[in-house]
């Protein structure tokens, strides 16, 4: 078998553990959030998401970039991974120690004086995480996704147990902590079991500064990212509520969720794929192109029916005190759907090693982002302006992230808009139709299932009536790997 077919069938074999590992992950949390939210007030959601603010931007300066730099550097040896990890634990317990001084101040300035103590023990994730990225890191090169598959359902599992069991007696805002806390720590451990890897008390100097040089613009890319999603979460916390921000959180989560579920497991195969071959710029193109294809073919109807049902989904699954998060389920649906365009042309400037332009383009998307947000919050004052203003900026960064690819692998953003044209014109059909439903006054379980028949029923028959080429890439690749299953057997 030659070297590029033998590539595409471990990379479509990785995607199926990816999607698997995604979705099981997606649809555990789901069912573990719909549990907590009926139990937890929409105040100590909001808590979470401030909390999280902190953790979330330290975990990006303990993983420094380096470790997407293990992925993506040609050659590695043990010496590069226990490098990485001593670097990044010594980073941790530096955020750490920040963190948990910083504790006393953020609850002042929140007027939440029981953040505190939740806020110290969530601040432990950045020292777990510090080993955990190391590990996923090296499966992620080597495409064993199974891997990460196993650590994850396992985790997940465990930890919904965990918090759920903690709001039944009452913890409260520390159900949320303990939930978070044992899920990474779980994945962790889990991922020890099956990652040959250790880390010895070695710490090459030289090998650090050769992957920091690729890695440290991604650093400044991610610090930039995380701080401008961090942005809106701390600005609804102090200018409008932590109830409004407990709103804002939860009508984000599940379009998140859903996006990295279908996105998430494509774009880390990708990357790992483009890395291989980043030498032949035809081979990256088609990578590339079938990654964005195939992401907007799923995701976008999935974001249409998700923000057409949201409603009586709401209603439904998370009770009447939760249906003001319903505009911002449906913003961020709208959001979340171009998340393709986005994920998959930055990945394919990682993937050739382009951390320089990556950087760039960050810059110039955050600056007119963060314009957005302080207008619709100091300007306009008004909670739906702001998180609206997302779409506006998301429609303008398609545009901003596909434009370098033009050059680096001579995918021209005209090209990309005739690749994702058939997904966005036949959701939209389908979803116009969809919403109809809602006017049958039927009720909400009957009309979600109507909704889930009708607009599948109608994008995949619209698909097949106009000979959509990703529908049938996607048959034939299913019916390829089960043949190929039936031979292996057989032999």
């Amino acid at each position: 078998m030659s070297y590029k077919l033998s590539l595409k069938y471990k990379t479509i074999e990785s995607l199926i553990w990816k999607l698997f590992e995604r979705g099981g992950n997606a649809l555990i949390q789901l069912i573990v959030q719909i549990v907590m939210a009926r139990l937890l007030a929409p105040e100590q959601f909001g808590a979470l998401a401030i909390m999280l603010v902190f953790v979330n931007i330290g975990n990006v300066i303990v993983q420094s970039g380096l470790n997407t730099a293990l992925v993506q550097v040609p050659d590695i040896g043990d010496d590069d991974s226990s490098t990485v990890f001593w670097l990044s634990f010594a980073i941790s317990i530096l955020l750490y120690a920040i963190v948990f001084v910083a504790a006393p101040d953020i609850a002042v300035f929140y007027q939440m004086d029981y953040l505190v103590s939740p806020l110290r023990g969530m601040a432990l994730l950045l020292v777990i995480n510090s080993y955990n990225s190391v590990q996923v890191a090296l499966v992620q090169r080597s495409l064993e996704f199974r891997k990460i598959f196993n650590a994850t359902i396992i985790s997940v599992l465990c930890s919904g147990v965990l918090g759920i069991g903690s709001a039944l007696a009452g913890t409260g805002l520390w159900a949320l902590v303990i939930q978070q806390l044992s899920y990474q720590a779980l994945n962790c451990i889990a991922l020890s079991r099956q990652v040959r890897w250790h880390p010895t008390l070695t710490f090459k100097v030289d090998r650090a500064r050769t992957l920091f040089g690729f890695g440290w613009k991604l650093l400044v890319s991610a610090l930039l990212d995380q701080g401008y999603q961090s942005l809106s979460d701390l600005i609804v916390g102090k200018q409008f509520s932590p109830t409004s921000l407990g709103f804002v959180s939860q009508g984000k989560k599940y379009p998140q969720a859903l996006g990295n579920m279908l996105d998430g497991s494509i774009q880390p195969v990708m990357l790992s794929a483009v890395s291989r071959v980043q030498n032949d710029k035809a081979s990256v193109k088609r990578l590339v192109r079938r990654a964005l294809k195939t992401s907007t073919f799923l995701i976008v109807p999935a974001m249409t029916l998700f923000g057409v049902a949201a409603e009586p989904l709401v209603r439904l699954l998370l009770g009447e005190q939760w249906l003001p998060c319903v505009p911002f389920l449906q913003i961020y649906c709208f959001v979340y759907a171009l998340l393709p365009i986005h994920t998959t042309n930055l990945q394919a400037l990682n993937g050739m090693g382009r951390s320089d332009l990556f950087l760039k383009l960050e810059l110039i998307k955050k600056a007119y982002g963060i314009c957005f947000i302080l207008l619709g919050a100091f300007v306009l004052k008004d909670v739906y302006l702001l998180i609206g203003s997302y779409m506006i900026t998301g429609i303008i960064s398609t545009f901003v992230n596909a434009y370098p690819n033009k050059r680096v692998i001579g995918y021209s953003y005209g090209e990309q808009l005739r690749d994702i044209g058939p997904a966005f014109i036949l959701s939209a059909i389908a979803g116009a139709i969809t919403y109809l439903l809602v006017g049958l006054g039927l009720p909400d379980l009957v009309t979600v299932l109507l909704q889930v028949i009708v607009m599948c029923s109608i994008y995949l028959l619209l698909a097949k009536l106009f000979h959509v080429e990703e529908l049938g890439y996607l048959v034939k690749t299913v019916r390829e790997i089960l043949f190929k299953r039936k031979g292996t057997k057989a032999e």
